[in-house]
């Protein structure tokens, strides 16, 4: 997937943003903090990853499906590929 290692080091900012969040909702469950915030905090995460799946599967579409110049083979394969991915979020 050269497409992603041409953009890691956004998509490595997204994650490490992701893990900080994570990190704050652990330590307002172990803070005790009231469910309000923890709620709000796990929301937060959930939009993020959210983002980050959002802006792999439009990269993934761009490159394995729609780019130009790809067989039919390719853009076939790029497609199971985005479907199981899609089956496996939804579950």
């Amino acid at each position: 997937m050269a497409h992603v290692k041409a953009d890691s080091s956004k998509l490595l900012a997204r994650v490490r943003r992701i893990a900080g969040q994570i990190a704050a909702v652990e330590k307002a469950i172990a803070g005790e903090a009231g469910c309000a915030v923890v709620l709000h905090q796990v929301a937060g995460v959930r939009g993020a990853v959210n983002g980050l799946l959002d802006e792999l599967l439009e990269d993934h579409v761009r490159e394995h499906v729609a780019r130009p110049g790809l067989t039919d083979e390719e853009r076939a394969a790029g497609a199971e590929e985005l479907v199981a991915a899609v089956r496996r979020y939804s579950k």
